[in-house]
């Protein structure tokens, strides 16, 4: 698929490009989420090039995993990050994360509602799931600010930088959202 490009009220959801690497880098220095996302740690310029000058582009022709950068609508600075990928017999997983100096201001769960709504009406997602790593919390409370349903707990159900962790899911339906 090509990439494509989404708004809601504050937010323009746009696939990453070669100018944001810059941006990606400075984000990804924060320990909060070097802690629950497995990135490369030292995360250098290098990886973040190669994050959004092969990884993202790849992964939208393969149609395996779409990844969008969250901006404010009438331009700005990175805000966030979010993607849906793993698909597998109509049920997506989505991911985000938010750079340090914007969280709590609901882009997030924003960008989440956003992805949500895009996955149920054009990729004929019927389940759209979230798993974080139990202690999570910052990221379980955005999936429930979304609507999604916690569904428990998954025994080593998440592998972080080659061990198993035990992690939440929850799920989010059309219905969920009004949608058929």
């Amino acid at each position: 698929m090509m990439p494509v490009t989404l708004t809601s009220e504050r937010l323009l959801l746009r696939s990453f490009t070669a100018d944001d690497a810059e941006d990606v880098r400075a984000a990804c220095q924060d320990p909060d989420l070097q802690r629950w996302i497995p990135l490369p740690a030292p995360y250098r310029r290098q990886e973040a090039e190669d994050f959004v000058g092969r990884y993202v582009p790849e992964a939208w022709r393969a149609d395996t995993e779409y990844t969008f950068a969250a901006l404010p609508r009438e331009g700005g600075p990175l805000l966030a990050a979010a993607s849906l990928h793993h698909p597998r017999a109509g049920t997506w997983e989505i991911g985000y994360w938010t750079a340090k100096e914007h969280r709590g201001s609901g882009y997030a769960t924003e960008a989440v509602l956003t992805l949500a709504h895009w996955a149920f009406t054009a990729l004929a997602c019927s389940r759209l799931e979230w798993r974080a790593e139990v202690g999570n919390t910052g990221s379980r409370r955005v999936a429930e600010r979304a609507g999604f349903t916690m569904e428990g707990v998954l025994r080593a159900g998440l592998d972080h930088r080659g061990t198993r962790r035990d992690c939440w899911i929850a799920s989010l339906l059309p219905a969920d959202l009004d949608l058929p």
